[in-house]
Formats: structure tokens, C-alpha cells, sequence
């Protein structure tokens, strides 16, 4: 085997590693409109059905204080989708965590924070 084909087939791999990594799950933009947390979720842009589940911390002066955990089931279809979470939160500051789940495992989990 020569230099240049074991190069040619290093660089193959390399390639191969990268798409790998592609085709898992990330969360992007958290925000909050008119009763709705949007999470924009990064897919593959196969569909797969995913569990996100959302924990809502409270802050003030003194710390966080957990307010509620919520969730819900969803297909993702597209390389971006956003995924709209309805929930009532008063004007304040937040701590957001989201968990994306594929069939009972962990896919990303963020910690994101909010102004309302």
C-alpha cells in the first residue's frame, strides 16, 4: 500500500467519524411566547420519535426554587424543529433544563436561561 492511498483512506475514515456525529440530537434556541416554551431541537433529518422533557427552576436574590417538570413525546421529522411546549410562566427569571430522550436514552440535556 503506498502513502497516498493510506492517506486517501485515513481521510475516508475521518469523514465517516464526522457524519457519524451528525446524526445525533441538540438543542438550540429556549424561549418563552404567549403560554409556549419553543425548543428548537437539531435533528438528522430522519424521523425518530423523541421524549423532551422540560424542569423549570424559578430565580431570585437567594437562588432557584424548582417551580414544575413537564414533557412530552414528539416525532422529529426535519434537521430543525421546534417543538412547542405549552406552559403558563409569570413575568421573571428562569432556569430551563432540557432532556431529549430516544428510546430510554439520554440523546443532550442544556441548561438555558430565560427572561419573562
Amino acid at each position: 500500500m503506498t502513502g497516498r492511498s493510506c492517506l486517501l483512506i485515513i481521510f475516508l475514515l475521518v469523514l465517516l467519524l464526522a457524519a457519524a456525529g451528525c446524526a445525533t440530537l441538540s438543542v438550540g434556541n429556549v424561549s418563552y411566547s404567549t403560554g409556549n416554551l419553543s425548543v428548537t431541537i437539531a435533528g438528522s433529518g430522519t424521523p425518530v420519535d423523541t421524549g423532551v422533557q422540560v424542569r423549570v427552576y424559578e430565580l431570585d436574590e437567594f437562588g432557584q426554587h424548582e417551580l414544575l417538570t413537564t414533557g412530552i413525546t414528539t416525532t422529529l421529522t426535519g434537521t430543525e424543529n421546534t417543538v412547542e411546549i405549552p406552559l403558563h410562566l409569570d413575568p421573571g427569571r428562569y432556569k430551563i433544563y432540557v432532556y431529549l430522550t430516544t428510546d430510554g436514552q439520554r440523546e443532550a440535556a442544556v441548561i438555558r436561561d430565560i427572561a419573562v
